[in-house]
């Protein structure tokens, strides 16, 4: 039996253990093979480099789970519910997105994403929702996101603002 500690850890970091698997296999071919397969080896490795880096950036911010609410993406809308209602934003419609975190963890929500329209609609989402992965299916959608920031939000045990993406403005003339 794997203890469940570690049978978690294996799970939250598998996308970027599928990627470390494909990387050194086709490494593996692309340092022996020759010909077709030699370069689509080559192709393999760049595959499994984008896993890893996608996996291990997913593994690296906190996993919903027990925190009130539930996070679900549907046709380019974020909708959260929550224990005292719900709302939904497009993404589509997006002007900003941010992290703020506060000190009231470990038992308590301490990471909170907000989306807000370009008409000031604000959707606030707990960091512990369940379902609240589904998110970096969202920011994949918008140019120039700062994924470097958000993971920098989840290590953040104190009070802090993060901008994650906000849409260029063109200068008006």
């Amino acid at each position: 039996m794997i203890r469940p500690e570690i049978t978690a850890a294996l799970l939250r970091w598998r996308e970027a253990l599928i990627g470390l698997a494909v990387f050194l296999l086709s490494a593996y071919g692309a340092a022996t093979a020759f010909g077709l397969v030699k370069w689509l080896s080559w192709l393999g490795v760049a595959i499994g480099a984008a896993l890893m880096w996608e996996g291990a950036r997913r593994a690296r911010f906190p996993a919903g789970a027990g925190g009130p609410g539930m996070v679900e993406l549907d046709e380019r809308q974020i909708t959260y519910f929550g224990p005292m209602g719900g709302a939904a934003v497009s993404v589509d419609d997006l002007s900003r997105v941010e992290i703020r975190t506060t000190d009231a963890g470990p038992l308590n929500s301490d990471l909170f994403w907000i989306f807000t329209q370009t008409d000031g609609l604000a959707l606030r989402i707990p960091g512990d929702a369940q379902g609240v992965e589904v998110l970096f299916d969202a920011l994949a959608m918008l140019p120039g996101v700062d994924y470097h920031a958000a993971t920098q939000a989840a290590g953040t045990t104190h009070p802090q603002h993060f901008v994650i993406w906000q849409k260029h403005r063109l200068p008006s003339h």
